[in-house]
């Protein structure tokens, strides 16, 4: 049952009439005392409170009011809805306890999402699962571990995966949080939708508009054809803002617009387009420090963690690198065509007290160069120390070029040609022999410019 709670007639019999057309149960009251005298007899599932009552347009009825309901019961979730909305009523909000703020006029579907994404959330229980459970009820393969801490995050990512909920996925560089976030899209309704990656990083003040939104031919010096924004090209479906700590404030400020008012305009264009699309962010920089020294806005930030997910750097469980290099291996000896290859008990247990600043991606590259330059398949610790100290690197005795002769990228090249060559072209195959998804690998053949048949699976 959802309690309504809001001053305005019209507003109230609106928003009853939705929730009846929607199914929900409802009580709806236009004062802050039938709702407290409410909230002494029943607890709803949600409330959707206005944030001003009578003349007073500065929100601190509705941020006391909150106060009060958050007293009486801390686990009922609150969605504000006001239409005198400002930056410092949403960040006040969401201190208090608010799960959700939403500007009056709203649209009917966002609303909607939005109440039964947090309903959602609030019903499933966390329960304590085997990673064999988990592998049953749910999409992880590329997700290699078995660690404690892992597997609750394993589970989060299943229980927030079937909601529209925005997710923050929070650590260090070459964690996977690209994995993750994907595993979140592919464990969701919109899995048949487009997954759309956006470095922001890599995307300058002055083209923001452009990469995100997309222009019309004209819209401004060179602008000679029209122009698909991300978003539209993940409508339906998941787009993923990666590094999202490095976005610049101007451009913060008119992706927290979008977000919030669930539309944009194409540049160029005075035609607003409606935004249907779950968001999933990551960085790896502590979002709060940075809002500390004003170089994120805490409104952005209170918009796009609804859930937070910590990714633990690989030498918090170091139990989990031999998963990973037998993952790597199984991988490489399908694409090298070289069945033996295995790695010796001492050279995992050498390899579980490395260091590795760079996680996983360093882990992998490590094992990739050790493969690729070693003329025998049992891979001693001596092969290992090769490639991890530069210094004392040897020169190959196989017809491979010498390390240092190439970059990782041409490396990654070589390896998703030769996959593609020994699966005769099967990008799915392909995919899975590499240890990536098939929208990953698709990625790679389009930044590398990779010939490759769209339909070969």
């Amino acid at each position: 049952m959802l309690l309504i709670i809001d001053d305005d007639i019209a507003v109230r019999t609106s928003l009853s009439l939705l929730m009846k057309k929607e199914g929900f149960e409802f009580v709806a009251v236009g004062s802050q005392q039938e709702a407290l005298a409410f909230l002494q007899l029943e607890v709803p599932d949600l409330v959707i409170l206005d944030m001003n009552f009578s003349n007073d347009t500065s929100g601190d009825d509705g941020l006391s009011l909150l106060a009060k309901i958050k007293k009486i019961n801390n686990a009922i979730p609150v969605i504000l809805i006001t239409g005198w909305a400002t930056i410092d009523l949403a960040v006040k909000g969401m201190k208090l306890g608010a799960s959700d703020f939403i500007n009056k006029p709203w649209q009917n579907a966002h609303l909607m999402q939005s109440i039964r994404t947090i309903l959602d959330l609030s019903e499933k229980k966390t329960l304590t699962l085997t990673r064999k459970k988990l592998d049953a009820q749910y999409n992880f393969s590329q997700l290699i571990g078995e660690d404690a801490e892992f597997l609750k995050i394993l589970e989060t990512i299943g229980r927030v995966a079937s909601t529209d909920a925005s997710v923050l996925i929070m650590g260090e560089s070459g964690t996977g949080k690209e994995l993750i976030a994907e595993a979140i899209h592919q464990n969701s309704q919109r899995n048949r939708k487009p997954f759309v990656k956006v470095n922001l990083g890599g995307v300058s003040t002055s083209l923001f508009e452009s990469e995100m939104f997309g222009h019309v031919r004209g819209a401004f010096t060179d602008a000679r054809y029209d122009r698909v924004g991300r978003f539209e090209m993940a409508n339906k479906g998941t787009i993923f803002l990666d590094e999202i700590g490095d976005l610049d404030m101007s451009s913060q400020v008119k992706l927290l617009r979008v977000l919030q008012d669930r539309t944009y305009e194409v540049l160029g264009s005075s035609r607003t387009k409606t935004l249907d699309v779950r968001v999933v962010c990551a960085t790896n920089k502590n979002l709060e420090e940075s809002v500390q020294k004003n170089a994120f806005r805490e409104d952005l930030l209170y918009r796009i963690n609804l859930i937070t997910i910590h990714l633990p750097p690989l030498r918090k469980r170091p139990n989990d690198i031999p998963l990973l290099v037998n993952f790597f291996v199984q991988n490489l000896r399908e694409i090298y065509n070289r069945p033996n290859l295995r790695v010796t008990q001492e050279a995992m247990k050498w390899l579980k007290q490395l260091p590795l600043p760079g996680n996983i991606r360093q882990l992998k590259n490590l094992v990739e160069r050790t493969i690729l330059v070693s003329n025998h398949d049992t891979l001693e610790v001596a092969d290992f120390q090769a490639q991890w100290q530069p210094t004392a690197r040897k020169p190959s005795s196989v017809a491979l070029p010498e390390v240092g002769s190439m970059t990782l990228e041409e490396m990654e090249v070589q390896m998703i040609r030769r996959a593609l060559e020994f699966h005769k072209g099967k990008v799915m195959t392909v995919a899975k022999a590499l240890g990536l998804t098939r929208s990953a690998l698709y990625r790679r053949l389009e930044k590398y410019n990779i010939p490759h048949d769209e339909d070969s699976d």
